[in-house]
């Protein structure tokens, strides 16, 4: 089913950058909007955005084949590609963040208003840093180091570390596979592990076999699913 929504948003965002040309905006080429300037918008086709730092973009900032990256201290609305990543830097303030193949970074103490969604890619949540609502993945390890989350944290064929006294208020979800998926990735389980001092609000929601390990001084909601808070791995120390 995640792998189904992933595909309805990649066909709705080449469906929207179709008609850039409309808007007069880049299609072969990379934009640059500079540091502590103001745009409505940075919208390309095959060229990667750069925002400089304190910059304010009120609008999306958008393309199909390249990398998104945004500095120190800007504030962005939606920031969405299908080939590239995702990487916002420390104070930076946006709205949602998504990409198809690639990977998301978020800097410290960074605040993402909304979700943040990959496909066949990695998730990575620095110290402070605070998002909203869900993130997810298909492919790919989500690393929450420090962080919080808001809604639900949520996989197919990742791991999952939530370490550093990360925050997450929503469930841990591990989903099963579908069976058009990922050829042998299907086959290995997922790691996911509870670092000391960090929180699962709700419960590890678990459709599939995973490795599990909870520190000894983490606290979770609950295991449910196809394994029980019994076959989770308990351990002291920084790592199990």
């Amino acid at each position: 089913m995640k792998a189904m929504t992933k595909t309805v948003f990649t066909v709705g965002l080449l469906a929207l950058l179709m008609v850039v040309p409309a808007f007069g905006a880049s299609i072969n080429k990379s934009i640059k909007v500079e540091a502590g300037s103001e745009s409505g918008g940075a919208t390309s086709v095959n060229g990667s955005i750069t925002v400089g730092a304190d910059a304010v973009v009120t609008g999306g900032v958008k393309t199909v084949n390249g990398s998104i990256r945004v500095d120190s201290g800007a504030r962005i609305e939606n920031a969405s590609t299908v080939n590239g990543g995702v990487r916002i830097a420390e104070n930076v303030q946006a709205d949602n963040l998504s990409t198809v193949n690639g990977a998301v970074k978020v800097g410290e103490s960074a605040v993402v208003d909304g979700e943040i969604e990959a496909v066949n890619g990695g998730i990575s949540v620095k110290k402070d840093a605070k998002i909203a609502r869900d993130v997810s993945n298909v492919n790919g390890q989500i690393d929450l180091s420090g962080a919080e989350v808001g809604g639900d944290v949520s996989t197919v064929t990742g791991d999952v570390n939530v370490v550093d006294g990360s925050v997450v208020k929503g469930d841990l979800i591990v989903e099963k596979p579908s069976n058009w998926g990922w050829g042998n990735k299907n086959n290995r389980k997922p790691r996911i592990v509870i670092g000391p001092g960090s929180t699962v609000e709700g419960v590890i929601n678990l459709e599939r076999e995973v490795e599990l390990y909870i520190s000894t001084t983490a606290n979770v909601g609950g295991v449910s699913g196809v394994m029980s808070m019994d076959d989770a791995i308990r351990f002291d120390g920084n790592k199990p």
